[in-house]
């Protein structure tokens, strides 16, 4: 659907309203983890928190804006996403998000001045509620995931992260609707090894998998609000099936400990659902083998000092 050609034209259009995230290569040991360095991508600290903001600029920078403005849905992190480049580009936006949204995003969302409207419980509530309201107003919707322009933001991550950290062999990245990893192995079209990560109380991915269709999956858990949109999208699915080699599913109690421990060796502060790709090395439900150069996605950082709780340590 999108091609390394798409890619470096989408790039080349939004790099002038994106930051060029770093990097930064950490011994393995530091975490717990045998083997080589790690490379890690601080895509938290990119605009708006996420990675999102390349997949928000993408849709504002190629497509007709109606004088109705933008409209999302959204657990937190897109909606930021959407809000900041609304605000940027001076179009009006209104965004939907449930219950589990965290503070620190609905703190965000308002600051950058979109229209904000609470809804529901879950995501897919949120995306009910704002397919009604583009039907009634005539806005245009910026889809979370299951969007080709989103899918060509999310895919300059990846080029980005070649560029900076050549001869990677593999690659773990977090999963929630499927719209950033689908754009990443877009972009790496099977040249290295993808690894998928979800929550355990949200297996989106996992359950799509199985069923050689996108189905209906749990959506609990700590990250819920960021990788629990109950499926994986329509567009996006085949891409991944496609290309990524398989998935890992991590406890809350492994996100937990993989984002303190992100705390404790950078003081880095990530979300959960920004560190889960960690958390898969961290609680060593994936073991590189000794000759893997391994990259880290770091996704998220949409939470606030006093929203942040240590794990208490024994003893």
């Amino acid at each position: 659907m999108i091609s390394a050609d798409d890619i470096r034209a989408t790039y080349a259009a939004i790099a002038p309203h994106i930051r060029r995230t770093p990097i930064i290569e950490v011994d393995g040991s530091d975490f717990g983890i045998l083997g080589e360095q790690l490379v890690l991508k601080l895509e938290s600290l990119q605009h708006a928190g996420s990675f999102k903001a390349r997949g928000a600029f993408t849709s504002l920078l190629t497509r007709k804006i109606p004088d109705a403005g933008v409209v999302a849905a959204s657990g937190g992190n897109h909606g930021a996403a959407v809000a900041f480049a609304a605000m940027k580009l001076k179009v009006p936006a209104k965004i939907f998000v449930p219950g589990i949204a965290s503070p620190a995003k609905i703190r965000q969302i308002r600051e950058y001045g979109a229209e904000l409207v609470i809804t529901g419980e879950r995501y897919a509530d949120a995306l009910a509620a704002s397919e009604a309201w583009v039907a009634q107003s005539g806005a245009m919707p910026i889809h979370a995931f299951d969007q080709r322009e989103t899918m060509l933001g999310q895919a300059t991550v990846a080029l980005e992260f070649e560029q900076q950290a050549a001869g990677l062999t593999t690659l773990l990245v977090a999963v929630g609707g499927g719209g950033l990893i689908a754009g990443i192995a877009s972009w790496y079209g099977g040249r290295i090894k993808i690894i998928a990560v979800e929550p355990t109380l949200a297996p989106t991915l996992t359950r799509a998998l199985e069923a050689g269709r996108p189905v209906d999956a749990e959506a609990g858990g700590i990250a819920a609000e960021s990788l629990a949109p109950r499926r994986v999208g329509e567009l996006v699915f085949p891409i991944i099936q496609r290309h990524i080699s398989n998935t890992v599913l991590v406890s809350d109690d492994a996100i937990l400990g993989a984002q303190q421990s992100l705390w404790t060796k950078l003081r880095v502060i990530a979300e959960p659902g920004g560190v889960a790709a960690l958390a898969a090395l961290t609680s060593r439900q994936y073991v590189p083998s000794p000759d893997e150069r391994v990259g880290v996605l770091i996704c998220g950082g949409n939470t606030a000092a006093f929203d942040f709780k240590p794990r208490q340590e024994p003893g």
